[in-house]
């Protein structure tokens, strides 16, 4: 059996792929998300969801999280390809810089925000196999992420809820700076 190479279609705010199969995109030509207060965003799926596993590339300024402060019933891992980072997990802060992998076992508790001195360009991959349902994971309340503006100040599982205080994303292009020359 041979896996057909899926095409890429064009959107107002880049290239995203138009089905399944295998397929080659560059980052600079594909569909970005603005999410104000978030960073900047790249899911490299477009409208299809990858089955086993979810990547996407974040761009964070300084101070920006990923997300809030969760744990998920399944591995996240994370590479800092570029900038400085900090990472808060378990309840407590640890540095990143670039090349620091960050291996999350089911159950972490843990989230990655901007460090202070410009764009910090984070590579994230997630395991799927328990993300629909109840138990995909939860929003933990935690002092240090609250401090970092990356916190809950209750707990849940609604991402509806724990995402409240942001404006929705915006689809956008790909500028120029967001990612390291090359």
């Amino acid at each position: 059996m041979m896996v057909p190479e899926a095409p890429l279609e064009a959107t107002d705010a880049g290239l995203v792929p138009g089905g399944e199969g295998w397929f080659v995109l560059n980052a600079r030509e594909a569909h970005w998300r603005d999410r104000q207060g978030r960073g900047k965003s790249l899911p490299f799926e477009g409208p299809t969801d990858f089955p086993q596993v979810g990547i996407t590339l974040f761009v964070l300024g300084p101070g920006e999280p990923i997300g809030m402060y969760h744990w998920e019933a399944n591995q996240e891992d994370f590479l800092v390809l570029s900038g400085e980072g900090l990472l808060i997990v378990e309840g407590e802060e640890r540095p990143l810089r670039q090349w620091d992998f960050v291996h999350c076992p089911a159950g972490t508790k843990h989230i990655i925000v901007g460090g202070a001195d410009g764009p910090c360009v984070v590579l994230a991959v997630g395991a799927r196999e328990h993300q629909a349902g109840a138990d995909w994971g939860g929003y933990t309340v935690d002092e240090v992420a609250l401090r970092h503006g990356a916190g809950v100040e209750q707990e849940t599982t609604d991402s509806e809820e724990a995402y409240r205080p942001f404006p929705e994303p915006v689809p956008t292009r790909y500028h120029d700076g967001w990612l390291p020359a090359g």
